[in-house]
């Protein structure tokens, strides 16, 4: 047997390890959402599957109401950062004016500035503005992010400029260049930034649990804390809801997985 043969094994045993590895929670959620409170999986006694810890947490906790809510905030901010983060990463790329190069450089320095450390300043700010406790709150910071400028600038960079060119001898402006040329051939870049910031906002805990106190505008990841402490003794209903939780992540990934592939290997090298 040879050398690379050896190898070539050796990568599909970890690699199977690793799916293992990742594969077991979400078994062990699943197995114990459907199994009544207190029922030992490993035991010597037959497996009841029942239904009945879904219905409880539906009738409990708000489950679907803090998902639409993580979807209503996670798709919003998507789509914000999309458009402005592409309007701005084409006006660095191509547009030259007084200061860009500064300018630019000042965007990249809040990739260095810790989330943490914007906290209260951005308390603040939403605070005198009326926009604490809302769902505005939690859309707008993420659209300041440096990171989206950053990918699509470099990404803007490699285009080449005869297409700009010949459209500007055509009539186009920077607005038509930007959406007729840039962004479809974009899509790689834009697909890879669209995930990042859905994960991103989806998950997102410390600034939720800072801005939203009101009930009705909780996210997922406000929800799922509050419903689990008040079962700390029991371990199917927090498990149900955390199963109920990600529906909406692993159909995301079942559809996208392609582009999440895609776009690791984007964010990772220069070509895809």
């Amino acid at each position: 047997m040879t050398m690379d043969r050896l190898y070539y094994i050796f990568i599909r045993v970890v690699a199977l390890l690793m799916v293992i590895l990742f594969l077991v929670p979400i078994v062990w959620m699943l197995l114990l959402s459907f199994t009544p409170e207190g029922q030992n999986i490993f035991g010597s006694e037959a497996l009841h599957f029942t239904l009945d810890n879904y219905r409880k947490v539906l009738s409990l906790a708000p489950v679907f109401g803090w998902m639409g809510n993580s979807v209503i905030v996670s798709v919003a901010t998507t789509v914000l950062v999309l458009l402005f983060s592409s309007m701005a990463a084409y006006a660095f790329s191509r547009i030259r004016f007084p200061g860009s190069r500064l300018l630019f450089l000042l965007f990249l320095s809040g990739m260095m500035i810790p989330a943490e450390a914007t906290l209260i300043p951005l308390y603040l700010f939403m605070r005198d503005f009326g926009l604490l406790g809302t769902r505005m709150s939690l859309v707008l910071p993420a659209v300041a992010g440096p990171m989206g400028i950053f990918i699509l600038k470099q990404f803007f960079d490699g285009l080449p400029k005869d297409l700009e060119e010949a459209a500007r001898m055509d009539g186009a402006g920077f607005i038509k260049i930007w959406y007729s040329i840039f962004l479809p051939l974009s899509r790689p870049a834009l697909a890879a930034l669209g995930i990042f910031t859905f994960i991103g906002a989806w998950n997102d805990f410390v600034w939720p649990l800072i801005s939203i106190s009101d009930k009705a505008y909780m996210t997922i990841t406000l929800g799922l804390p509050m419903f689990q402490s008040s079962y700390v003794q029991q371990y199917a209903l927090p498990m149900t809801a955390n199963a109920l939780a990600a529906i909406p992540v692993l159909i995301v990934f079942l559809i996208f997985q392609k582009q999440i592939i895609k776009g690791i290997a984007f964010t990772g090298g220069k070509e895809m």
